[in-house]
Parts: structure tokens; sequence; C-alpha cells
């Protein structure tokens, strides 16, 4: 059996706790639906373990252990924070990593009712995050590119999943993105993988923030993308008047990226409904939902 092959269960996370951490090995374990790269389980009513398990390396888990503990202070919404480490062993050869619960629904499996509120909620929360990174703060190789260097898999996913009716318009929002200049700023904190399974809400809003593995240091346009990915319709213009720091060049730079991520969790969903590995069916909807107000709401 290989490494991906493991079969994470909770007898299997409990016998970890016992080995590593036995004084919360009595704490109630629950499975907890969605994850791909890691799998999370409930840890009594406050804490969550992270089990690394389609992630080929340990870098993302490693990456949250350095950076979230130094962020989370001065972000205005609830994040994991690591408070135990796990290291691989015989039973389990792979990192694992408990952290704090953040409360509420994934957006991916509920909605937005209060749209104002937030669009208000994300923009603080992303000017608080995009400030200016330390010099050794990672840098992305899969996140973080300009939108040119970023076409090849904008082509895959515009040719499984785009609507014919909608190829043309699509394609022109991408080609702009591509045209426009690239980030001359710092380096700024960036969460990177801003969609509906990594954002939480409650009472109608947004609530939290999870899943940092993607965080690097470069162009905000990855996480301004956003505005289109998670709000609903006729919201962008809300965000972008209260983050307050984006260029007409950056807002180019973000519409095409929302449609780069709209067109992936298009393909996911598609995958989900043909019953295939990582498949995600509720995410087509949510992709398809997204493409829509990048077409419908493009502010310049």
């Amino acid at each position: 059996m290989t490494d991906s092959e493991i079969e994470i269960t909770a007898d299997l996370v409990r016998d970890l706790l016992r080995e590593q951490h036995p004084d919360l090995a009595g704490l109630a374990i629950r499975e907890v639906a969605g994850g791909w790269g890691n799998q999370m389980w409930r840890l009594g009513d406050e804490l969550a373990v992270r089990m690394q398990r389609m992630d080929p390396t340990p870098e993302l888990q490693l990456k949250e252990r350095r950076w979230l503990p130094v962020l989370a202070p001065r972000l205005p919404l609830p994040v994991p924070i690591p408070v135990r480490f796990g290291e691989p062993s015989e039973r389990f050869p792979k990192h694992w990593t408990i952290m704090t619960w953040v409360p509420g629904e994934p957006l991916d499996h509920a909605s937005i009712s209060r749209s104002a509120h937030a669009a208000d909620t994300l923009a603080g929360f992303l000017r608080a995050l995009h400030v200016e990174a330390p010099a050794e703060a990672p840098i992305s190789s899969d996140f973080g590119a300009h939108p040119k260097k970023c076409a090849d898999g904008f082509d895959r996913f515009f040719h499984a999943v785009v609507p014919c009716d909608l190829a043309d318009e699509v394609r022109a929002v991408w080609d702009d993105a591509v045209a426009a200049p690239e980030w001359e700023g710092p380096p700024l904190w960036v969460h990177g993988d801003l969609h509906p399974a990594n954002v939480v809400v409650s009472d109608g809003t947004l609530s939290g923030i999870v899943d940092f593995g993607a965080l690097f240091a470069g162009d905000p346009a990855w996480d301004l993308a956003a505005a289109w990915v998670l709000l609903p319709a006729g919201c962008a213009s809300r965000f972008f008047n209260v983050y307050a720091r984006a260029d007409g060049a950056t807002i180019r730079r973000a519409r095409g990226l929302a449609a780069l991520k709209s067109l992936f969790l298009m393909l996911m969903g598609q995958n989900g409904d043909q019953g295939l590995p990582g498949g995600k069916p509720a995410w087509g909807p949510a992709g398809r939902a997204a493409l829509d107000r990048v077409l419908s709401d493009g502010l310049i």
C-alpha cells in the first residue's frame, strides 16, 4: 500500500494521538467532509486534526505551522492556528497537525445572504493580510504567477468545461488579464487559494478563512479574484471600494484569475459528477455561478 492509499480512520487518528499527544486522545473524534490534499477530523469542540493525504510533500503543512501563528493575531477573521505537531511514524508515515477549529459551514455547502456585510468583511480581511511579506516568506511555484504564465492551465480548463455560448466572452476576459501589466509592488502576503471550500460562513456572511497551504508572498490579484469567486452577484464594486488598494491593472489580473478559478471549480464539479478521484460535485454549480459573475460584473 502506498502512502496515498493509507486509509485514515478515527481509530488511526486516536492511535496517533495516544502515541504522540496522549492528553488529547480522550476527546471525541469526528470526520469532516471534504478535503483533498489533507483530511480533517474534529477533535473535541475546539480542535481539528489535519492529516496529510494526497499532498506529495509535507511542505504545505510545515508552511502553515511556521506562518499562521505569525499572521493570525492581526487578521480580523478566525483562521486555524497550529497548536500541536504530529510527526511521521511507522503507524502513519506523513505529517499531521492539530489546529484550532474554525466554526461555520464551508461556502460550497452554504450560501451568503448578507451580501454587503460579506463584501466588507472579505475586503477588511484582505486589507489586513495584504501587507509586505518578510524576505524569508515562501514564494509560490503553483500559485502567484502572472496570468500570461498560466495559459496552459487556462486552456485545459477552458476546453474541458466552458459553455460554447460563453467561450468568446470568457476568452476576452482572460486575454485582457494576460495583457495587463505585472504586479510592480513589493511581495505581499497572499492566501492564494480562496475558493468556496476554503472559507466558512455563519449567519449569512463570511466568518472564517481556512487552508493556508498555498500561502505565498506575491501578487494580491490571486486573492482579489475572490470578489467574483466568493461573493454574490453585484458585490465586486463594493468589495474593491472598501479594499481601496487595487489599481486597474490589478483588477484586470484578478478578474482573469477569477475566470481561471471558476473554470477549475467547474472541472472539479464535472469530475465529481463522473465519479472521478478528487472530484467535487458541489463545486460545479459554484464555479458556474462564479463565471457568470465574472462576465456580468467587469468593473472596468
